[in-house]
């Protein structure tokens, strides 16, 4: 593979996840200063500020992550690795719709959860590839975890 190719595939992977944070972050801010000021919150509730940076620096681990999965693997294997990458992206997206967007703490947990285990399977599926892409999944399974453990708090306080 070409220095180009590869570099350019990097760009893509890193645009991807740049537009689904993008969108992910419009649908919150509809009501990241509206309702969710309103919502009790538990005492780990963490400051609003330490999203977006905590959120930034996984989108780069994740794109980073399927870009080395995407250049070391091939066939059946590629497929099935960016196959989940695409999965837990949709539905790390749908959880912005349902929580921010249509304000559902409970079937947003539903989606949390499930996004985890999308996640977990993804690491794997890229571990099994590329020990470093796997790894680089790692802390955004950590974070989604804590965000889990968050959403479930918030669904029994309000």
């Amino acid at each position: 593979m070409t220095p180009t190719r590869a570099y350019t595939a990097l760009a893509l992977f890193i645009a991807l996840n740049v537009a689904i944070s993008a969108l992910g972050g419009w649908v919150t801010s509809s009501s990241v200063g509206t309702w969710y000021p309103t919502l009790d919150k538990p005492p780990f509730n963490p400051p609003n500020w330490i999203f977006a940076p905590v959120w930034s620096a996984l989108y780069v681990m994740i794109a980073i992550a399927g870009w080395r999965a995407w250049r070391r693997s091939a066939g059946p294997q590629r497929r099935l690795a960016l196959t989940a990458y695409a999965v837990q992206l949709a539905l790390n997206l749908s959880w912005s719709f349902v929580f921010f967007g249509a304000r559902l703490i409970g079937p947003a947990l539903a989606v949390i959860a499930t996004l985890l285990a999308a996640i977990l399977a993804n690491a794997w599926l890229f571990w099994r590839i590329d020990r470093a892409a796997g790894a680089l999944l790692l802390p955004y399974a950590a974070w989604v975890s804590f965000a889990t453990l968050l959403n479930a708090a918030l669904w029994q306080l309000n």
